[in-house]
């Protein structure tokens, strides 16, 4: 289902990614990620609503480096691995922010174990996923990928609940580690 709607959002983006000829995808990839780092300071200061919405221009962003490069033909591997990165970085900073402005608490847990879980989880999604591929399978399988995990935490900005967000995406985050353990193991045996 994910990839359907993937697919009907490259499509979509097409006509604008021709738009962005002359601009190098890695600025894009870039640009995402700093928006992403100021989305993480609107969690800290606890305004939620404003950091929702820059997580999303953020994502929009990270959608569009890579239909940049595919669109004009600058697929590199650099690019992705830098793209890789940067989401790591911003997935970190994003709920760091949260735990930061006290936004991960969800009694009787404290705050910064509900988050560090999300980050963990988070981490070890594409870890997972990047070991898989260097033994020779491929892990693209789970519920929570990074575009469904962001997504989470969007709308609970929207709704003004991040802990209930940070809390799913902990919880799916290590459903989708174990779900691809289970497959590269079919895989890989």
């Amino acid at each position: 289902m994910l990839e359907r709607k993937r697919q009907f959002i490259r499509d979509a983006l097409r006509p604008l990614a021709k738009m962005f000829i002359a601009v190098n995808p890695n600025t894009l990839t870039i640009f995402g990620l700093l928006i992403s780092l100021i989305s993480a300071v609107f969690f800290a200061r606890r305004e939620v609503f404003i950091a929702g919405i820059l997580l999303l221009l953020s994502g929009f962003f990270d959608i569009l480096d890579g239909a940049v490069a595919r669109e004009n033909n600058r697929i590199t591997r650099f690019g992705g691995f830098l793209d890789s990165v940067c989401d790591r970085f911003a997935d970190t900073a994003v709920i760091l922010g949260a735990m930061y402005g006290g936004l991960t608490t969800i009694s009787p847990f404290p705050g910064w174990s509900v988050g560090a879980m999300a980050i963990v989880g988070s981490l070890m999604v594409s870890y997972t996923r990047a070991r898989a591929e260097a033994a020779g399978a491929s892990a693209a399988v789970g519920i929570g990928e990074r575009a469904v995990r962001m997504a989470i935490i969007i709308i609970g900005a929207f709704l003004n609940m991040v802990n209930w967000a940070i809390l799913l995406v902990a919880v799916i985050s290590f459903i989708t580690v174990f779900q691809r353990i289970a497959f590269v193991r079919k895989v890989l045996k």
